[in-house]
């Protein structure tokens, strides 16, 4: 389908399917329940209200890109949506934690490895291109490394120290986190495929940690603003169409 047919359709309907983990779910760690919960205003539920077409929330509490393709026809292509937002990564970098915390002299590997990673997320893209879905990848949003070592050791000294055995320092939390979204940068270069590039909005502000939950690694009720906003705009720029006449609250800052 050339462009303009496309652009055609969307104008006559849009279905936009949300694919991703929890970020995407809209989860934050509630620091008065002292537990995960839902955010009502979520990046997705801030960019549905000022959209014109149809957004589903396909994305899932602890999912990886591996797990994500399992119900890509279940919870994706059933929809039969025209743009698909894509955002993983922040799962399919982690390592269990609590097993190295417990032995650090063995060998482990992330949940999916970085070349698995890249090549599944290529072949994604692939798949949604030919089936004239447009895909749309998203980078990931910088984690709090010093957090997020607080929160995989729980606070323990014996775990901390394990873990820093095995990791060296707690910035390779970071730099290993960050290799991930280089992948997700590569494909979308490598493909040519649209990319909505959160993580520089977040690394822009005065102090990114602010943005993130006390877990290092979920972006707080702000950080979601700044997810939306990007999104946003990035409708504004390519699909300005889509947009309906609802206040733009993302902008009330």
């Amino acid at each position: 389908m050339d462009t303009q047919s496309l652009i055609e359709k969307l104008r006559e309907h849009c279905t936009i399917v949300v694919f991703g983990d929890s970020i995407s779910r809209g989860v934050i760690y509630d620091e008065e329940k002292k537990r995960h919960s839902l955010l009502l205003e979520s990046f997705t539920n801030l960019v549905k209200e000022r959209l014109s077409g149809v957004v589903f929330n396909a994305a899932k509490f602890g999912s990886t890109l591996v797990e994500g393709l399992q119900r890509l026809q279940s919870d994706v292509l059933q929809r039969k949506p025209d743009i698909v937002l894509i955002e993983f990564g922040g799962n399919d970098c982690d390592f269990e934690w609590d097993a190295i915390a417990e032995d650090p002299a063995k060998e482990y590997s992330p949940k999916t490895e970085r070349k698995t990673f890249y090549e599944q997320l290529t072949e994604l893209v692939a798949k949604l291109n030919g089936m004239n879905i447009i895909p749309v990848l998203v980078s990931l949003p910088p984690l709090d490394a010093e957090k997020y070592f607080r929160w995989v050791s729980r606070s323990s000294d014996q775990a901390q120290q394990n873990i820093l055995k095995y990791i060296g320092n707690i910035s390779r939390i970071y730099s290993w986190h960050e290799q991930y979204n280089a992948a997700i940068l590569r494909v979308a270069e490598e493909t040519k495929t649209r990319l909505i590039d959160i993580r520089s909005s977040f690394l822009q502000a005065e102090d990114y940690t602010k943005l993130i939950c006390l877990d290092g690694i979920h972006p707080n009720k702000e950080g979601h603003r700044i997810i939306a906003e990007k999104i946003l705009n990035y409708i504004q720029t390519n699909y300005t169409f889509l947009l309906n006449n609802q206040p733009h609250t993302t902008a009330a800052r």
